[in-house]
């Protein structure tokens, strides 16, 4: 058995009020003593001290003394106490704390902090805790406790300004549906001899722990965003409202969209005239994600910049620059805010997507389940599939009533079924317009899931009426959802309305050029194209859906029949080679049995394309 060779000693001291560790002082070189066995466990450590306590005691060091003494034994050992705590020592204004639990360690921290905070008025004023918390596993010597766990929580506490309760990461995810309070993600931080960078969240607001209105700390199903004003770069005031006009345009454009919780355009006004950083706005306002914007006028032109950052990670996620004439400046301005609206939310999607591959899977609350889960829908794989199916069980476990939830469950029969992959093609039809159905009921404004509900009843059910009346509602909702725009177009195609449908996917690309939807947009063009009698031109979008997603099978389909129809025979054989070696038991015959084409001398065209080219009935 190897020996562990142990480290000098740490010991909680204070200089000039601020409490740290440091070695212990010595004469010479600290002993290295071998040790058979280390105890380790997994502890909740808290730290906390009293701000500004120097001063106080320059100010009145006896009454300063009495009052942090009566505080301590009166309430704060009581209270931990009260949490089956462990005070593991006392130096000067500071506390090392050890709790069993997350959750306890918290709600001891929000109880010192609301004491604090309400005090009493014929007393002097309270004193003010900074307090930092932290889960990890801890070395035990004794009666006191070491390791990196131990020192992450003394150095978050130095972050915390007055009345501030500081967390890690790690504490943050035991609390989610144990703890109600609002929640602050401060971002990543670099911490002093601490080899990795740590994610802090602040709980509450400092004394305003039981007012301020911010996003709750148990999981919420959309992100949060702050669109702030408009700068105006002209110099003239009078131009001010342009600049405001695009902010309240954004505001209420992106409200309508149900992926996002936008802060009100009152609760960002004020900070048009302050020099913040955007961490700190943030970090007030209680988001992740922020807009920044300006205007500039030179002659009758026009120019906005606009940039999409994380503010969480300090970083531009998206930036773009738009040029226009003020002539029309109306026209202008709400082009602009509809053009800005659709590229946040998959920029944003995307961001938050990437952020949930990184959490463990024990971690993940149901809106991380769904942006798990969505990129596996992309792949085509039955294994992902499988697993996808799993995210989006777990996020109706976590929350019964999370319409997407059972959206996406309804997308995935589609999938299934659209990639010749069900084994029982009449219930998993069945089964998606339960869940659909099930997903509108819950949010009957979501453009999304109303998209998804029209596409199933089209695509699986052949009900072409109630398809257009779900679609023509999602785009009532959110006129730039390029998600609802795409998949009406293929149900405008179904329809053997050729132009509408095209002019459809137009909208959708205009909105949205690198959606992640793209190849259902491209291979509904190849379909509007192939409706229309322009074989040559639907082969060509065919192919570009092919190229967008090479697994997606209806693009195949699409382009066997295209090429057949053309007369290009010996290009349909070579393609209708590929869709079967993807799809080994595809069956002409089976496709025909549902597909949704509502013209018969369309869908004749259609299937016989398929049968010359050599795909088997």
């Amino acid at each position: 058995m190897l020996d562990t060779v142990a480290t000098p000693r740490l010991q909680l001291v204070v200089r000039d009020g601020v409490s740290d560790w440091a070695p212990p002082r010595t004469g010479g070189q600290a002993p290295v003593r071998a040790t058979p066995n280390i105890e380790r466990r997994l502890a909740a450590v808290a730290f906390a001290d009293v701000a500004g306590f120097s001063k106080l005691i320059a100010k009145d060091e006896v009454d300063t003394t009495k009052r942090w003494r009566a505080l301590r034994v009166n309430f704060l050992e009581p209270k931990i106490k009260e949490f089956s705590g462990r005070l593991l020592r006392v130096v000067g204004d500071a506390l090392f704390v050890e709790f069993p639990s997350a959750v306890y360690a918290v709600k001891w921290a929000l109880d010192v902090q609301r004491a604090s905070a309400a005090g009493d008025p014929a007393e002097p004023p309270p004193l003010k805790f900074r307090i930092g918390i932290n889960v990890e596993d801890v070395v035990v010597d004794g009666e006191d406790l070491h390791g990196d766990g131990v020192n992450i929580a003394a150095r978050i506490q130095q972050l915390a300004k007055p009345g501030e309760t500081l967390v890690t990461e790690t504490v943050y995810t035991y609390l989610r549906n144990r703890v109600e309070i609002p929640v602050t993600d401060l971002g990543e931080r670099e911490l002093k001899n601490i080899s990795q960078s740590v994610r802090v969240y602040r709980l509450g607001d400092g004394d305003r722990i039981h007012t301020r209105a911010m996003p709750s700390l148990s999981w919420s199903n959309r992100p949060w965003i702050a669109i702030l004003p408009f700068r105006n770069l002209g110099g003239d005031p009078e131009e001010d409202y342009f600049g405001e006009g695009i902010t309240e345009d954004i505001i209420t454009v992106l409200s309508r969209g149900r992926s996002l919780s936008v802060i009100a355009h009152s609760s960002t006004l004020r900070y048009r005239d302050q020099h913040l950083s955007t961490q700190e706005i943030a970090a007030e306002l209680g988001v992740r994600y922020v807009v920044e914007g300006s205007v500039r006028r030179q002659a009758a032109r026009l120019r906005i910049s606009c940039d999409l950052i994380d503010a969480s990670r300090g970083r531009t996620i998206w930036a773009e620059r738009y040029d226009g004439m003020n002539d029309d400046i109306f026209a202008f301005q709400d082009r602009i805010a509809s053009e800005i609206v659709a590229k946040i939310e998959p920029q944003v999607f995307e961001a938050e997507t990437e952020r949930a591959r990184a959490k463990p899977t024990e971690s993940l609350d149901a809106y991380d389940c769904i942006l798990r889960a969505t990129p596996l829908l992309h792949t085509f794989d039955l294994n992902c599939f499988r697993e996808a199916e799993e995210f989006l069980d777990r996020a109706l476990e976590l929350d019964v009533g999370y319409s997407r939830a059972y959206a996406y469950k309804a997308w995935l029969r589609v999938l299934i079924i659209g990639e010749a992959r069900s084994s029982d093609i009449p219930t998993d039809s069945a089964l998606a317009r339960q869940l659909a159905e099930r997903a509108v009921a819950l949010d009957r404004k979501d453009s999304f899931v109303l998209a998804v509900a029209g596409h199933v009843v089209a695509f699986l059910h052949k009900d072409l009426d109630q398809a257009v009346d779900f679609f023509e509602r999602a785009l009532e909702f959110n006129e730039n959802s390029a998600f609802a725009w795409g998949m009406s177009g293929i149900t405008y195609g179904y329809l053997d309305r050729s132009e509408e449908a095209l002019a459809r996917f137009q909208r959708a690309w205009r909105l949205s050029p690198f959606d992640p939807f793209n190849y259902f947009f491209l291979v509904g063009a190849a379909m509007g194209e192939f409706v229309a009698g322009r074989y040559n031109e639907a082969s060509v979008w065919a192919r570009k859906t092919i190229r967008a997603n090479p697994r997606f099978i209806p693009g195949h389909r699409h382009l066997v029949t295209s090429l057949l129809n053309a007369g290009r025979l010996e290009e349909a054989r070579v393609a209708a080679a590929q869709l079967l070696a993807l799809v080994p038991t595809f069956s002409v015959s089976t496709l025909a049995s549902w597909y949704p084409m509502n013209c018969p001398a369309t869908m004749e065209r259609y299937i016989a394309g398929l049968r010359l080219a050599g795909l088997p009935d």
